[in-house]
């Protein structure tokens, strides 16, 4: 009868060893995920943080400005102009196929206007350096642009509108060497926030003078 006992003993002490073990294993196998989560949940944490401080930097971080100048003949082609200094030879400047009669009378009837300039991927050297490129303006294909360098008209024309920081005109025929006889030159000048997305793409923003209506004139390049 002590054997049956003991015997009975022994059994119920090994069914409480294995109920004790099965629940730490249980409890163990509960808190494995809950641990992952944890990690995760901190590493969440963590690129939220260093992305709002990459965010803040940006945000103290202005972009540059640059003076910016479309011009042309009033029955020629378009120019486009950017300088980093308004005494400064461009540092691009591109003719546009887009007549400057047509830019200007769709400036007056919509307000406000995208130029849009595309060239194939492929180039190595800085966007603004792409010799061809595609034109759209408020998402309608305008022909071609080509990058060329300041001639001594162009200068002459730049020269002309350099007191002017932000506004809009026409320069005279013949006035400071601009423009053919009863060839009138046509131009709007202002300043522009420079956004390099990266080095296939780039934005000007025009800057309103009063710093609160929303740009009228928006320029992007891109390699596509």
């Amino acid at each position: 009868m002590f054997m049956r006992t003991r015997g009975k003993m022994h059994g119920e002490e090994q069914a409480m060893n294995h109920k004790r073990h099965h629940s730490t294993t249980k409890t163990s196998n509960a808190s494995a995920p809950k641990k992952k989560a944890i990690f995760l949940a901190a590493i969440a944490v963590s690129r939220f943080r260093s992305a709002l401080a990459a965010a803040v930097t940006r945000h103290q971080v202005r972009p540059p400005r640059v003076f910016g100048t479309l011009y042309g003949r009033r029955r020629g082609h378009l120019h486009l102009s950017f300088q980093l200094e308004a005494q400064m030879q461009p540092a691009a400047l591109l003719e546009l196929q887009t007549p400057t009669n047509e830019l200007v009378r769709e400036m007056a009837t919509s307000g406000l206007m995208r130029i849009a300039l595309e060239c194939d991927r492929g180039g190595a050297g800085r966007l603004m350096d792409e010799p061809m490129w595609r034109v759209y303006c408020n998402g309608l294909r305008c022909g071609y642009a080509v990058r060329r360098e300041c001639r001594p008209e162009d200068w002459k024309v730049l020269r002309a509108v350099e007191p002017v920081s932000v506004g809009a005109g026409v320069l005279p025929a013949g006035a400071a060497g601009c423009g053919e006889e009863g060839d009138e030159v046509m131009y709007m000048r202002a300043m522009f926030e420079r956004v390099v997305g990266s080095g296939d793409s780039e934005a000007f923003y025009m800057m309103s003078p009063d710093g609160h209506a929303g740009p009228e004139l928006c320029v992007y390049l891109l390699r596509v």
